[in-house]
């Protein structure tokens, strides 16, 4: 039964499509079979594993959506052999719009996803920078979310809002939602701002803060255009072992392991940085 993950946060630019598009690849590439939903109308995660939005030979997310088929139609295979995607296009603008008329509206994904759910081991959900009915269903559908937070005071602005969404989705719709874990990303160890900023957000969330940290990298921003993931564009840079790092935590948390020296992911071969790295001293 495959564990389903939504990755959301109302505010644009904060590694959302990045990490639900290089946490999908790090799982498939440790053997978990993974499916990746493109809950984006722009689509972001379809053209960063290499699919053209524009020209699907089958059908998208879109269509099972509202209805018009079944979701094993709208997947696609990927370079790697253990991940698929559900690719999204301009096409789910409008199926807000068609949500509003149709019953159970709020959970037209989690019924769209019943069919596959023996197939994965994961499904990874990138949702649209908004908390409109497309988040929504993903966190009807979801057992667990993941919220990218950039090192920045103004990110947290949004986290409140996000959180208040999350107390009326379980309130009302989906009880066993949990917080998966709030993700520092774009971390730069150079900036004194980012250190207060992650300092800040241990201190109030403590252990809802992941152990890892993305660092801001450049092959993160150029493997996008080359329609790779971070492990088969280059799996030695900072980003890889970051996001390795985070599939890591992942699975351990999934499976309720300890973190020990025999299961770490061999191929990281330095350390990611923990909180206690971004402590300033007084």
């Amino acid at each position: 039964m495959a564990k389903i993950i939504a990755i959301a946060n109302q505010k644009g630019g904060v590694g959302k499509t990045t990490t639900s598009v290089n946490l999908s690849a790090c799982l498939a590439a440790a053997e978990k079979r993974t499916l990746l939903i493109d809950l984006d109308p722009q689509g972001n995660a379809s053209s960063c594993l290499g699919l053209d939005k524009e020209s699907f030979s089958k059908a998208n997310i879109y269509h099972a959506l509202i209805n018009e088929e079944g979701i094993e139609a709208c997947i696609h295979q990927t370079e790697l052999p253990s991940l698929d995607i559900c690719p999204s296009n301009n096409d789910l603008v409008g199926a807000e719009l068609e949500l509003v008329h149709m019953f159970a509206r709020e959970s037209k994904l989690k019924v769209a996803l019943e069919s596959v759910m023996d197939k994965y081991d994961y499904i990874i959900i990138d949702c649209a920078p908004s908390l409109n009915l497309l988040t929504v269903n993903a966190f009807t559908a979801a057992h667990s979310y993941l919220v990218p937070m950039q090192t920045e005071y103004l990110a947290m602005e949004g986290l409140t809002q996000l959180l208040n969404t999350v107390r009326l989705i379980r309130a009302s719709l989906n009880p066993k939602l949990s917080l998966e874990g709030i993700l520092l990303t774009m971390y730069d160890s150079r900036n004194n701002l980012c250190k207060l900023v992650a300092n800040d957000l241990m201190e109030h969330f403590k252990e809802d803060i992941l152990k890892t940290i993305i660092p801001r990298n450049v092959k993160l921003s150029e493997c996008t255009s080359f329609g790779k993931p971070i492990i088969l564009y280059d799996i030695t840079s900072k980003g890889s072992e970051a996001y390795l790092s985070l599939a890591r935590e992942i699975i351990l948390k999934s499976e309720k392991k300890p973190e020990t020296a025999s299961n770490k992911t061999t191929v990281i071969s330095q350390q990611i940085p923990k909180f206690e790295d971004y402590q300033i001293q007084s």
